[in-house]
């Protein structure tokens, strides 16, 4: 039998994975935190001995909790005020579990457009499109048939191809980051323009709290006309930076010591930008 030290190290070992399948699911941070803590109660009633693969064992769990959870979160965001965005993932952590978390984490342009996807959808995706794990245990974990999880994993990558997001390097966002920021302080309106794809779409998150677009903003003329303006307002003790949002390169706008804003970017194979997505809502700012 597993003793209950060796049982917690398999939790500790395979908590990255537990944590992002909640995270991507549901979209919040505190939410998937609370989804990790039930999946390890799970894990701590059973005999560890007994499960012949920890990591899809505990991926079901996480899988099951989380679609349970995202029903009353998807309740929430029904009236929430313009757009939803999940939660950036911000931290200054350089300890080991969060540098396996790094690795684990998805993009925070496709964490967006998973988002927009259904829950069933996203955990599809998460199980064996990012964690590799077979059709059968993917379906075992839905309560569905290998040939539904199937069709559900065609309908989420028809999702993902047909929003055209494309995978880039961290290096590559960062320096296309870099000439936005520089566009942005020198306003160059040409240069913004240039920078962006002609159906580029902006999405702002600021909860109802702040001031945000209520509605996505389409074009590159009008999101670059926008992101002038807020460039232009003026914040106490501003600091600017470039650095980790879930696992990549973002943008970190600091009131002093408040975190004020994030900002992610998707590209498209050109290089330029498709997606801009601000968060404003200090609900979805806090550290942890």
């Amino acid at each position: 039998m597993t003793s209950r030290t060796e049982q917690d190290e398999l939790f500790t070992a395979h908590r990255p994975l537990v944590f992002t399948i909640a995270y991507e699911i549901i979209g919040s941070r505190a939410d998937a935190e609370d989804i990790v803590q039930e999946t390890y109660l799970r894990w701590a009633a059973v005999d560890a001995s007994t499960v012949r693969d920890p990591r899809a064992y505990l991926a079901t769990a996480a899988t099951r909790v989380a679609l349970n959870a995202v029903r009353a979160a998807s309740r929430r965001r029904e009236d929430y005020p313009g757009p939803w965005l999940p939660e950036p993932l911000v931290t200054d952590d350089d300890g080991p579990e969060h540098q396996l978390l790094l690795k684990e984490q998805l993009s925070y342009a496709l964490s967006v457009v998973l988002q927009q996807a259904t829950p069933e959808q996203r955990a599809v995706f998460m199980l064996h499109d990012v964690f590799t794990l077979p059709y059968d245990v993917v379906a075992d974990a839905m309560g569905k048939t290998p040939t539904a999880v199937r069709q559900i994993a065609h309908r989420a990558r028809t999702r993902i191809n047909a929003a055209h997001h494309v995978a880039t390097t961290p290096q590559r966002s960062a320096e296309v980051l870099e000439a936005f920021l520089a566009a942005l302080a020198t306003g160059d309106l040409r240069a913004l323009i240039d920078g962006l794809a002609p159906d580029a779409v902006l999405l702002s998150d600021g909860g109802g709290k702040v001031v945000a677009a209520r509605k996505p903003i389409i074009g590159a003329e009008p999101i670059a006309a926008f992101l002038l303006r807020v460039a232009r307002t003026p914040v106490p003790q501003m600091r600017v930076d470039i650095g980790t949002l879930n696992g990549g390169p973002g943008v970190l706008i600091h009131a002093g010591a408040r975190l004020e804003l994030t900002l992610a970017i998707a590209l498209d194979d050109r290089s330029r930008i498709t997606g801009v997505y601000l968060v404003r809502n200090p609900d979805k700012l806090t550290r942890p």
